[in-house]
């Protein structure tokens, strides 16, 4: 990369991780292509994107942001993986680690907040913003399904009981 190559990315690194909901920092020393392959896959289905670049790129590219506490993690081979979610990236890079050892979360970012291992790992086991809004739609639906079903009774309880007038009668 020449001067011109790496400034540009470094403004489009801050760009990014300026509109990033949360950023994950891991060490990925000793994975294969194909497993990286199956990580970018997973991060890119929960709607995030992992880059590989030069620590000393990413740290010019995190002075002046809310992250900029972040670049202390930025040590040996390591990758970021970022959502504007702020669950999705967590959720993906933690769920990897899960079943690959050679992924380490070191930390992360959320906004201005800073992430551990821990930290990310509380952040992945929270439900994603789609699944909050279904829960939330569900919550408001389901008084209306009441309200409607005990408006509904009373007009079939008198039903039944005319009709049982009417067959008493025929009877």
């Amino acid at each position: 990369m020449d001067r011109a190559e790496k400034r540009e990315f470094v403004t489009e690194m801050k760009q990014t991780l300026s509109g990033a909901g949360s950023v994950v920092v891991a060490q990925y020393a000793g994975l294969s292509v194909a497993e990286m392959t199956d990580l970018r896959s997973s991060m890119r289905e929960a709607g995030g994107t992992v880059k590989v670049a030069k620590n000393r790129l990413v740290k010019l590219a995190l002075e002046g942001t809310d992250a900029e506490h972040m670049g202390d993690l930025l040590k040996g081979p390591t990758l970021l993986a970022f959502a504007e979610d702020p669950v999705a990236a967590p959720k993906a890079a933690s769920d990897f680690a899960k079943k690959n050892e050679k992924l380490v979360i070191l930390g992360g970012a959320m906004g201005a907040t800073n992430l551990d291992q821990n930290g990310v790992k509380s952040l992945a086991s929270l439900p994603s913003l789609d699944e909050l809004r279904g829960k939330l739609v569900g919550m408001i639906s389901t008084p209306a399904q009441r309200i409607a079903m005990i408006t509904k009774a009373p007009a079939g309880q008198v039903a039944r009981v005319i009709g049982a007038y009417s067959s008493k009668e025929a009877a």
